[in-house]
């Protein structure tokens, strides 16, 4: 009954947002925060120690993109999730990036797309050769592109994807299903 009642209040906030209320966003980050937070922790636990990216941090950075967004019309508590998992894919890629810039040499490693690495990435390298992969498959197919940030970078059980994407489990696991073997030949393409 408690979660009915947090996505409940979520909702109404997001839709406050969406009229303008600025005053919901200090409202809103306490009933998001800790599943943010989880989250963000799951993706880090695997980092080297003395990572400069902090689970805080992340968590902060996704949200200040979620709330500054002038042009999503929010639906509820699973679409801001959804957007959420965009947000950490943004942040996580854009780190990476900084971090392979500031390396010398080459040699990425490339991220096998199994249940193991499903929802934590492990090095910059995996981040990067995930996101170019994807970027890939949006082209080919946006919706299974879409299915595999929602699971991967935002931690979305099947059920909450169909709802956010407005399609059915089945037709959502078929797109996962599709994605990961396509992305395994993908990623599996410069290894060779």
């Amino acid at each position: 009954m408690a979660a009915a009642a947090a996505t409940s209040q979520i909702t109404q906030l997001l839709v406050r947002l969406n009229d303008g209320d600025r005053s919901a966003v200090a409202k809103l980050m306490p009933l998001v925060y800790d599943e943010f937070r989880a989250l963000a922790a799951k993706y880090l636990r695997g980092e080297r120690s003395g990572h400069t990216l902090q689970a805080t941090a992340l968590v902060n950075e996704a949200y200040l993109r979620l709330v500054d967004q002038t042009r999503v019309n929010w639906q509820g508590r699973t679409h801001f999730f959804a957007v959420g998992a965009q947000a950490i894919r943004r942040i996580l890629v854009d780190h990476a990036r900084q971090r392979k810039r500031r390396k010398r040499g080459g040699g990425a490693a490339r991220v096998t797309l199994d249940d193991a690495v499903a929802l934590a990435p492990q090095r910059d390298e995996e981040v990067l050769a995930l996101d170019e992969a994807l970027e890939k498959l949006a082209k080919l197919d946006a919706r299974q592109s879409q299915v595999v940030e929602m699971r991967f970078f935002g931690g979305m059980s099947m059920a909450e994807v169909a709802a956010a994407l407005g399609v059915s489990k089945r037709t959502v696991e078929g797109d996962w299903t599709m994605a990961r073997a396509w992305l395994l030949r993908e990623l599996q393409k410069d290894r060779a």
